[in-house]
């Protein structure tokens, strides 16, 4: 029988990671939802670890690593040969609460004005704080974050309702709907691909639909290591990216102005978050 939903798992170098998510996911996934690694050309070893580790997990090992878009592509290609009906990305340096699966799977179920569902995301090093807990993309000025993020969980991130953009760290979607929205932008490589799909999403006449019932863990940005230089240049290359491609010519202006002061408060807040215990630097709005 084919599965209701397929959770792909995207892997580069990084089997220590992916083993632990599968190990979260194995604890408490219906028998309904299928779970599937896509390697992305590691050179480290990672397919024969996962294997050993996990012998009947389903694994697709592309030849070279594509980058974050191209390999979720290809994995929700194979999704599709599984006949899914319902496509879920999650980063694999994530850690599942629970079923984080079946309150995602619900939302596109029962309601079909909502094209991707997203989970609340917390920090793993302090699961009392968060992450993501929805997301503010405003293209007029070239404003693009999480909500809520390094604020202590509560009421106040526990209520679902429609968000601006869903993080590519874990979502979920119809398979209809993300081909029919062309999958995932592979110009844009990394970063920003998940906001360009949201709002290709709202374009179909479809929203975001934030779901704090549904909660993982993340270690945040372990895709390029401690390398911060790599991370801005990529991260803002790609909002340009984006900005060009939505003809967001405001964002475009406003943006090179507004950024020493949005990396000001960047850095304070990355100092609040060393200063508290458990939580490690990092976690600007789009970092992986």
């Amino acid at each position: 029988m084919p599965p209701k939903a397929c959770i792909v798992v995207l892997n580069w170098n990084g089997a220590r990671d992916t083993i632990a998510c599968l190990g979260s996911l194995r604890v408490a996934l219906p028998p309904s939802v299928a779970v599937l690694v896509v390697d992305n050309g590691s050179t480290d070893g990672s397919p024969e670890r996962i294997r050993e580790a996990f012998p009947d997990i389903e694994m697709l090992c592309l030849p070279r690593n594509l980058d974050y878009a191209a390999g979720n592509n290809a994995g929700f290609r194979r999704a599709m040969e599984m006949q899914a009906e319902m496509v879920v990305f999650l980063n694999n340096d994530t850690m599942a609460e629970g079923d984080f699966c079946t309150p995602l799977i619900r939302v596109l179920e029962g309601d079909p004005e909502v094209g991707i569902a997203v989970s609340k995301i917390c920090y793993f090093h302090d699961p009392s704080r968060i992450w993501y807990a929805g997301g503010e993309a405003r293209l007029s000025t070239g404003l693009v974050r999480h909500v809520g993020i390094r604020r202590k969980d509560g009421a106040e991130f526990s209520r679902p309702g429609p968000t601006g953009y869903a993080t590519g760290c874990c979502l979920a979607m119809r398979c209809r709907d993300f081909r029919r929205a062309g999958g995932f932008d592979e110009e844009f490589g990394m970063y920003a691909e998940d906001v360009d799909l949201s709002l290709r999403v709202k374009a179909m006449g479809l929203r975001i639909e934030y779901v704090p019932s549904s909660k993982i863990l993340h270690r945040v940005s372990s895709s390029l290591g401690g390398n911060t230089i790599e991370k801005f240049c990529r991260k803002n290359s790609a909002l340009f990216r984006l900005f060009r491609k939505h003809r967001a010519w405001g964002a475009m202006f406003l943006y090179p102005l507004l950024l020493p002061l949005r990396l000001v408060f960047g850095a304070l807040g990355e100092a609040l978050a060393a200063a508290r215990p458990g939580i490690m630097p990092g976690g600007k709005s789009d970092e992986r």
